[in-house]
């Protein structure tokens, strides 16, 4: 039995499974904003339509713009791309033959797109004991050694978020062996922005920083992302991209959703909200459940994991599994905060379950 390595794909999950599909099925697998797209989105989508008209923008304008201006930084630092995922193959295309550090678990998407592209994939494992903190002295260790290394910060699925101070002594010891530094801060939106390490970009040319739209503005139909880097590395991926690779309507959707400034705050409220009532009733049950700062929780109940998975799974709940997140090898489980009304259906049904254990 394979499972998908992903969240968010019901259908596929319950087949592999072989679980009969319940005609209703909530999914707390996957992690974007329950609050679905901006308001500004839904009110412009019958304009929205008249993109599809012409061809989009090479460079993925007015959205290249828009982020320019969000963050403060040069157009010329930025790439532009169709979701996150695009801009992680493009990187993991100029570290063929090269060794790239991983700090597990983490996202596999990383590990997936590197070895494909011929990398020699490092991992170091974090420790569950510590809660899957970075191992400082493991890492400090390696990167002589290494031409890259991935952070994913909040970290997924773990929602570890690393201190600024932690990354600025990675990133500056990096800078001095020449090794890239690729902080991936999808989920960085649902903690503020002043955590992220975009502003030191201009004093690392070995850091680069990948963004993605999907998960806070609940867009990830139509693919949206970039990367802010320095303007040569930029200028080498650029080429590596097909021409029209960002859609005109992606494009669009993003420079609305940058300006919801209102939509974001109330995102992250909901997100701190909702994570302190599940990680309550989670530890009431005797759940181990590690400090997250992202829009999702990880929990290690008492009892199997597995089992508890299947069980809900039959009753239309679907968690993510953590079989393919090394080091915690499927006895962990993460759940997405949803709405208030998915929440709290979901403590019901887990409370039935943990009583009748």
């Amino acid at each position: 039995m394979r499972l998908p390595e992903h969240g968010a794909n019901s259908k596929r999950l319950y087949a592999s499974m072989n679980i009969t599909m319940p005609d209703e099925v909530l999914d707390f697998s996957e992690n974007c904003n329950p609050a679905g797209p901006p308001p500004s989105v839904v009110e412009a989508w019958p304009t929205l339509i008249s993109t599809l008209n012409s061809y989009p923008d090479p460079d993925g304008q007015p959205f290249r713009s828009a982020v320019s201006d969000y963050h403060q930084v040069d157009e010329q630092q930025m790439l532009v791309g169709n979701g996150a995922a695009e801009i992680l193959s493009l990187l993991a295309g100029t570290y063929r033959g090269k060794r790239v550090l991983l700090i597990d678990p983490t996202f596999s998407e990383y590990r997936a797109t590197l070895e494909v592209n011929g990398a020699e994939v490092v991992s170091l494992q974090a420790v569950e004991s510590e809660g899957f903190q970075l191992p400082m002295c493991q890492i400090l260790e390696a990167l002589p050694e290494a031409d890259a290394i991935y952070i994913c910060t909040p970290n997924n699925p773990t929602g570890y978020l690393p201190t600024k101070d932690a990354l600025l002594t990675i990133i500056k010891a990096a800078n001095s062996s020449s090794t890239d530094v690729v902080l991936d801060e999808a989920f960085i939106d649902f903690v503020d922005e002043s955590k992220s390490c975009i502003p030191q970009v201009a004093n690392y040319p070995n850091l680069l920083i990948v963004r993605s739209m999907t998960k806070m503005y609940a867009i990830p139909g139509i693919r949206l992302g970039y990367l802010i880097a320095h303007p040569e590395r930029i200028e080498t991926l650029k080429q590596q991209a097909s021409h029209w690779h960002v859609n005109g309507l992606a494009a669009e959707i993003g420079v609305l959703c940058l300006q919801e400034e209102a939509y974001r705050q109330q995102a992250i409220l909901h997100a701190q909200t909702e994570r302190l009532k599940m990680t309550q009733f989670l530890r009431v049950h005797g759940c181990e459940v590690l400090d997250s700062s992202a829009n999702y929780v990880v929990m290690k109940p008492l009892q199997d994991a597995k089992k508890l998975y299947k069980d809900l799974l039959k009753q239309g709940i679907v968690l993510r599994h953590s079989e393919n997140f090394r080091g915690m090898d499927g006895r962990w489980l993460r759940i997405g905060m949803k709405s208030e009304p998915m929440m709290a259906t979901l403590r019901e049904v887990m409370d039935q379950w943990f009583k009748r254990q």
